[in-house]
């Protein structure tokens, strides 16, 4: 849903060619941003992990060469989507989602006091951090990327990756990797600037036939629903239209791409509102952006699909859509 107080809407007469000369316009300027200087990024993403779990992630993503704070975020976000409780029907356990047996072996007391719970995070955060380690250093002599093949051990086991030399040949190991590096794409804080999306523009083209239509609560576009959508729908349908398949929730589409800054927002990039800008789980709204700080967005019942102003007091960020950052969100979030 959306808060009436966002902004003032646009009116829907308002012609194509403002969304074009926006569009137009926000890409030149973005040459420059494209051009800057390269560099590792580092850190975590403002948001981008639940507030009460940033200092742990922040403290123990830097155990070791192998991992660091956004990587071990991936894989806690793949594991459980931040559920501290958990519990798959392997038996895998908390916001890590540890096997009894794994954690026997390898479970710390990360908050010293005296227990070792694996479903407290302030012992399963560092523990998941310990676990990657001690994989990495099983594997240290292995030629390759460190980061890669620790991810390897941990999809496949140590052996297998010592014994192939690298990532085994194993198309779930393979996709594994590949899934838990670009989903770290999210979580990061970029010193470099994030690369423009190429489906962007018929996302927006998408949207842009959608305008002044009703806004409709759960509409995913049916016929049965009159082609309406609300404000994840509308996003989702979007870039479906352009080979992307977003998750249906708009707090599960936070994490399909990395986050530009504020001034670094391109046309098609989604917009996210929240309730805490301390935590990605209360996000209750998206929208797309156009360029000239303005979006294409379904806001609230009773409103129909428009441009609205992004800058609102509960703006708290955006996220580049990249395909294969779609591809690695844990589908199972998406509720």
């Amino acid at each position: 849903m959306r808060k009436v107080w966002l902004g003032v809407s646009v009116g829907i007469g308002v012609s194509f060619s403002f969304v074009a000369l926006l569009v137009v316009g926000t890409y030149m300027v973005a040459a420059d941003l494209i051009g800057g200087a390269g560099g590792k990024a580092v850190g975590l993403a403002k948001g981008s992990v639940p507030s009460s779990y940033e200092p742990l992630i922040q403290q123990y993503g830097n155990s070791c060469p192998a991992i660091n704070p956004a990587l071990l975020a991936a894989q806690l976000y793949q594991e459980s989507g931040w559920n501290a409780k958990a519990q798959s029907p392997a038996n895998a356990k908390g916001i890590a989602q540890f096997i009894p047996a794994t954690w026997a072996s390898h479970g710390v007391d990360g908050n010293k006091d005296g227990v070792r719970d694996i479903w407290d995070p302030q012992d399963a955060i560092p523990s998941a951090a310990a676990y990657d380690c001690s994989l990495a250093k099983y594997v240290k002599d292995v030629p390759g990327n460190q980061t890669h093949n620790m991810l390897a051990s941990y999809n496949a086991g140590a052996y297998a990756v010592i014994k192939y030399g690298g990532v085994p040949p194993y198309r779930e190991t393979q996709n594994y990797v590949k899934t838990i590096t670009t989903l770290a794409k999210s979580f990061e804080a970029p010193i470099q600037k994030v690369q423009p999306s190429q489906q962007s523009a018929g996302a927006i083209y998408f949207a842009q036939k959608q305008l002044g239509k009703p806004y409709l609560w759960g509409g995913n576009g049916t016929p049965e629903q009159g082609g309406r959508f609300d404000c994840s729908g509308l996003t989702k349908a979007a870039y479906k239209t352009v080979g992307i398949d977003l998750p249906r929730v708009a707090n599960d589409q936070w994490n399909a791409g990395p986050h530009p800054k504020r001034n670094e927002l391109l046309p098609g990039d989604l917009v996210f509102f929240a309730y805490d800008l301390d935590d990605p789980r209360s996000i209750h709204h998206v929208g797309m952006y156009v360029g000239g700080g303005y979006m294409i967005n379904a806001p609230y019942t009773g409103a129909v699909i428009r441009f609205d102003k992004i800058d609102s007091p509960d703006y708290i960020g955006a996220t580049r859509v990249t395909q294969d950052g779609a591809k690695a969100l844990p589908r199972a979030n998406s509720a």
